[in-house]
């Protein structure tokens, strides 16, 4: 299990910085070729780059490797003096079906199916709620679950800026230089994480209320609507930079986090 939780870590890392540095490439680039900064975008880069299909099997089992390890935390508990509340439990449980989707997509698109891992946040979006907009009481559920991404991305900026991160981490054995980027990476990179989710989650709840799908925004149309405010190219560099730096900072997970 803590093999496993750790090459997650380092997946997860790498997608978030290929995600940051296309993110920077759209600030200053235009369209940069229709490339997309989300997951799939991410993936696609992965896949043009020399070894890229041997690394998305990697990436694929590594990120299986951390929803088999979030499964385990949620039966026997995690790590720490409260790892077997049911709170804790119950989010273990809900990161592993997270991450055993993700890992799945992965190897479906290492697998062949283009379509898969390497498909576009946006529309991913756009589909799903146009759909639930046609159910009875749609407009509620969409605004509901926006409010509620809302809500989860405050909820990670607050808890990066307040270094939460901490208790998971085994700090006692770092050198301070070592302790000191560790926080600024996961201070600056969790905000940056936390602002796309709000911002989404904003988008949610315009669609919702506008009873129009297309207002709904995946992560590679969040952060371009960065781009289209005032000092649009400058504040999007700063969230890709964020992203990056989050990507960093679950190396430094990989490596220090308690598990």
């Amino acid at each position: 299990m803590t093999a496993a939780g750790r090459a997650g870590f380092a997946a997860r890392g790498l997608i978030y910085v290929l995600v940051g540095v296309i993110a920077l490439q759209i600030a200053f680039g235009g369209e940069d070729g229709g490339k997309q900064a989300d997951r799939g975008g991410a993936l696609t880069e992965l896949a043009d780059k020399p070894l890229g299909s041997a690394m998305l099997w990697i990436v694929g089992i590594a990120l299986a490797g951390m929803a088999l390890w979030r499964l385990s935390e949620a039966v026997v508990g995690a790590a720490g003096p409260d790892g077997t509340k049911l709170s804790k439990r119950a989010s273990s449980a809900g990161r592993f079906v997270f991450y055993a989707f993700v890992s799945y997509s992965v190897l479906s698109y290492a697998a062949g199916d283009k379509g898969s891992g390497s498909g576009s946040s946006d529309q991913h979006t756009d589909d799903v709620t146009a759909m639930v907009l046609k159910w009875p009481a749609g407009e509620w559920l969409v605004g509901i679950a926006g409010a509620g991404v809302v809500i989860a991305g405050l909820w990670i900026a607050v808890r990066a800026v307040q270094k939460k991160f901490r208790k998971h981490l085994r700090t006692g054995e770092m050198s301070p230089r070592t302790e000191r980027v560790t926080d600024v990476l996961g201070v600056t990179g969790g905000a940056a994480r936390g602002i796309v989710f709000g911002v989404a989650g904003v988008f949610a709840i315009v669609a919702a209320v506008q009873h129009q799908p297309g207002k709904a925004k995946g992560m590679d149309d969040t952060l371009r609507s960065f781009r289209d405010l005032p000092a649009g190219p400058w504040l999007l560099a700063l969230i890709a930079l964020g992203l990056a730096a989050f990507g960093v900072f679950s190396w430094f997970m990989a490596r220090w986090r308690r598990i």
